[in-house]
């Protein structure tokens, strides 16, 4: 499986130098709900990064399509709300709130 990265072209040099190469590059609302959607039509896709703030552009539907899939797994990055929701996901997967 491979790790896809979705983003503005600051957050995906990075990303680049590493070595992934299934980075989509983006600039406006419309062109990330179009990456997330291809990335979800791709079964060689395991893992997507994109930045916590873009993931809470998409419509809602598309979040809760994300949120029920099995993969690809969705890596939030950065934001204040990053932290509270990977809390959230564990907490669902598991029952327990690890942070208390």
């Amino acid at each position: 499986m491979k790790v896809a990265v979705i983003g503005d072209p600051d957050f995906t040099l990075g990303f680049r130098l590493v070595g992934i190469r299934d980075v989509y590059e983006v600039s406006s609302d419309e062109e990330i709900v179009k990456a997330v959607e291809d990335v979800l039509n791709r079964d060689d896709i395991g893992v997507v990064v994109i930045k916590y703030d873009d993931l809470k552009k998409l419509p809602y539907t598309l979040r809760r399509e994300i949120d029920a899939r099995v993969t690809p797994t969705f890596v939030a990055v950065g934001g204040v709300g990053a932290v509270e929701e990977i809390r959230e996901k564990i907490r669902r997967a598991i029952g327990v709130d690890l942070w208390k």
